[in-house]
């Protein structure tokens, strides 16, 4: 199996409960995160460990479902994929189309010094050798995509 992680990492000025509230909210990534088009089937919130949701890749065509793992708030929130990776919308579990592999993002907040909230958000993507992903897949791991992500959430907050 062949792993990629991308880890990014920016301080903000606002408290780590309000970061978390932002981040964990998938209907926010729309605005934040250069690869996520569309969230659906999204449950109530705050997200409760095993809920799901979707969300729509950067062609808007191929969906990702994604379940919760762990939500402690605020300090640590981890989702991961479900099925097979950019199924069909028509195909909700993946049984004849996407693809091989798994995706974690861990979300951590951290306070080092007063009113200093550490997000830290890492992805990693995880491919069969004999299923290998394409590479436009591995392009949303690229650390400059997470910066635009982190710098987007930073706008976002800076508005409210």
């Amino acid at each position: 199996m062949g792993i990629v992680t991308t880890t990014s990492e920016t301080a903000f000025t606002q408290s780590a409960e309000t970061v978390y509230d932002f981040v964990t909210n998938p209907a926010n990534w729309t605005k934040t995160y250069p690869g996520s088009a569309h969230i659906g089937n999204l449950p109530a919130l705050p997200l409760k460990v095993g809920d799901t949701w979707e969300e729509a890749g950067p062609d808007g065509n191929r969906i990702f479902s994604w379940q919760l793992a762990t939500a402690v708030r605020p300090t640590l929130f981890v989702f991961t994929s479900v099925g097979r990776l950019g199924h069909d919308r028509d195909d909700p579990h993946g049984l004849k189309s996407g693809l091989e592999g798994r995706i974690t993002v861990t979300y951590r907040f951290t306070r080092p010094g007063q009113d200093i909230t550490l997000f830290a958000r890492t992805m990693m993507i995880e491919a069969y050798k004999h299923a290998p992903l394409p590479d436009q897949l591995f392009q949303q791991a690229n650390p400059a995509r997470i910066d635009e992500y982190h710098a987007a959430v930073a706008r976002e907050l800076a508005g409210d």
